[in-house]
């Protein structure tokens, strides 16, 4: 089933393209970009964010074939319009040296298992118990938000060398990282592609 884009999100769209050009860039790679930018109106993430189109083609083929979407955050996962998350916020305690996010991440690994897609746009010791713990993603989307580890957790991400969508900035949250989710999401499989 196709998505019907409202006549505002369209303009929108337009706007940005007529303020960027992204036409060079590679189509997902292309669609997170866009996404991002429009769902927090701030033009410097096409400087800011860092992906490769390799990491995500099989992950929209991951996604495509029902693999599990695990998010950090409620305010993620409710920016997430087109897939059921999991969440394991709820159910998680913090203690001695663990964060209540870190155990979040234990316990939904623990539900879901390798191969799932971690959306992360709140906790950066979310990410970094991630970056412990043998996951196997298809994806790792880092975007978490903060003066306090957000920037570095990100790094670290791109250093462990997962398939991942992060940026170099302590810019980030729920709303982009939810965007960069939905990009994969409303991208179309490749045979409907259109120019």
């Amino acid at each position: 089933m196709s998505r019907v884009v409202h006549p505002i999100e369209q303009e929108s769209f337009r706007r940005l393209r007529a303020r960027l050009d992204t036409s060079g860039l590679p189509p997902l790679t292309r669609a997170v970009v866009e996404r991002v930018i429009h769902s927090a109106a701030d033009l410097e993430y096409a400087d800011d964010l860092v992906m490769a189109e390799a990491d995500l083609v099989p992950a929209h083929a991951a996604l495509r074939a029902g693999a599990p979407v695990v998010v950090d955050v409620e305010m993620v996962a409710a920016g997430i319009t087109r897939r059921e998350t999991v969440c394991r916020l709820k159910d998680a305690v913090a203690g001695p040296g663990l964060t209540r996010s870190a155990h979040a991440v234990r316990l939904a690994y623990e539900q879901v298992g390798p191969g799932a897609l971690w959306v992360i746009g709140c906790a950066p010791t979310a990410l970094e118990e991630l970056l412990t713990l043998d996951a196997s993603p298809a994806l790792v989307i880092g975007l978490p938000v903060g003066f306090v580890g957000a920037a570095e957790s990100k790094a670290a991400l791109r250093a462990s060398g997962l398939p991942a969508v992060s940026n170099v900035s302590e810019k980030g949250g729920s709303a982009v990282a939810a965007a960069a989710l939905n990009a994969l999401l409303y991208h179309p499989i490749p045979t409907e592609e259109k120019p």
